[in-house]
């Protein structure tokens, strides 16, 4: 079932417009591609938002709704807000059921904890990429991809090339490329004896009283007494009296 949002046409443009437009509660976008020119609508913010939160919003064919017209199109792009997070413009395509798209689709992990790597030897599972971009025509675009991690073993790659995809679809990859998708790694352990000689060395940086403070007798066997003379001098004056 496709995902379906509704959308307005809209009369007035420029910057003032819009920012009068996000006031109201609404997002200016705009729809471009395939054999007709480019429309630009405004959507209900709170809708919007809320299809954005959706991740199969972020890669399916959409039903995009304008008043009496209905079409097929991609969520290309958009802005959000700095640090309010409200949503500032969204770009949509159109799509003809003839003509192939590129789009990124998200990949899914599963069997992970059933892999040898993981089970047996105590690895980690490791994601290197969570999407994939790839060709294909829009009815054969999936919503997400599984990459079965099930017979990995600590220090064993899973490439593009590895995984099985639908039926019609191809990933985008430049000559000779085959990127790692998942590995499953060996945890790091920090062993008790390093703890404990990290915490000595952090100790030992620390300077305790008696290094801040002055060494009196040191002071005492090289300084003497307060008039500075030194301490056989005065007592050999005791000796002559």
């Amino acid at each position: 079932m496709k995902i379906a949002i509704n959308a307005r046409k809209r009369t007035v443009q420029g910057t003032g417009a819009s920012r009068r437009l996000r006031r109201t509660g609404n997002v200016p976008g705009i729809i471009y591609g395939g054999d007709r020119g480019a429309v630009t609508i405004e959507l209900d913010h709170k809708e919007l938002y809320q299809h954005l939160s959706n991740e199969a919003f972020h890669a399916s064919i959409l039903t995009l709704k304008v008043e009496d017209t209905a079409e097929d199109v991609l969520l290309r792009a958009f802005n959000m807000h700095p640090y309010k997070g409200h949503v500032q413009h969204i770009d949509f395509q159109r799509v003809s059921k003839d003509k192939k798209i590129h789009m990124k689709v998200p990949l899914h992990f599963i069997n992970a904890e059933k892999s040898p790597g993981v089970k047996e030897q105590g690895g980690v599972p490791n994601h290197v990429i969570n999407e994939l971009n790839v060709t294909c025509l829009p009815d054969d675009l999936p919503g997400v991809i599984e990459v079965d991690m099930g017979h990995l073993t600590i220090g064993h790659a899973l490439h593009v090339k590895d995984l099985k995809l639908p039926k019609g679809v191809e990933p985008v990859l430049r000559k000779g490329e085959n990127p790692v998708v998942a590995t499953v790694i060996q945890p790091v352990l920090i062993t008790e004896e390093e703890t404990v000689a990290a915490e000595t060395v952090a100790a030992a940086d620390v300077p305790t009283t008696e290094q801040t403070a002055p060494d009196k007798a040191a002071d005492a066997a090289a300084g003497g007494d307060k008039g500075g003379k030194p301490a056989e001098k005065s007592a050999e004056k005791k000796e002559k009296k």
